[in-house]
């Protein structure tokens, strides 16, 4: 598949190995996977750095390959069960705090074109994602603006 914003074919990565139960040497209990999940989650940690955590810690000191193989559930999903989930999705979130960074440095760099550029993609993907989530992640009437992303995101922090 092509990238967003520029000519150039996409980059082709691995795939993950086709697998459907969990490996025998990680036998961690489903219910001590979602207390660390959701432990993780009360800390601060967003969805997919709990995915890495489990991967490289564990639980109990055994790694934790694939949350949804030992689970049957996403990540999310838990988080959801337990009413842990963050109040805007992840990909969302990470484009706005681009969005702000470089809106702020545009404002005090007026003739750096680059970012410019770069600011304009990113809302552009911030609108795309902000029209896919609207209605179950995000208000109906939900439109990208900076002051709302500065709004949302200061209020996620507080």
């Amino acid at each position: 598949m092509a990238r967003m914003h520029t000519r150039r074919r996409g980059s082709s990565g691995s795939d993950k190995p086709v697998a459907d139960d969990p490996p025998e040497w990680s036998d961690i209990d489903a219910d001590a996977i979602e207390e660390r999940v959701v432990e993780l989650a009360e800390q601060g940690h967003e969805p997919s750095q709990i995915g890495m955590k489990l991967r490289d810690e564990g639980v109990k000191g055994t790694p934790i390959p694939d949350v949804k193989l030992a689970t049957d559930k996403k990540v999310t999903t838990i988080l959801e069960e337990h009413n842990a989930k963050p109040e805007l999705p992840e990909d969302l979130r990470n484009l706005m705090e681009r969005a702000i960074r470089l809106r702020r440095h545009v404002d005090e760099n007026g003739q750096d074109m680059q970012n410019k550029r770069a600011l304009q993609n990113t809302e552009s993907k911030i609108r795309r994602l902000a029209s896919y989530y609207r209605g179950d992640e995000l208000d109906e009437d939900f439109t990208y603006s900076f002051e709302v992303a500065v709004e949302l995101l200061e209020a996620e922090e507080a």
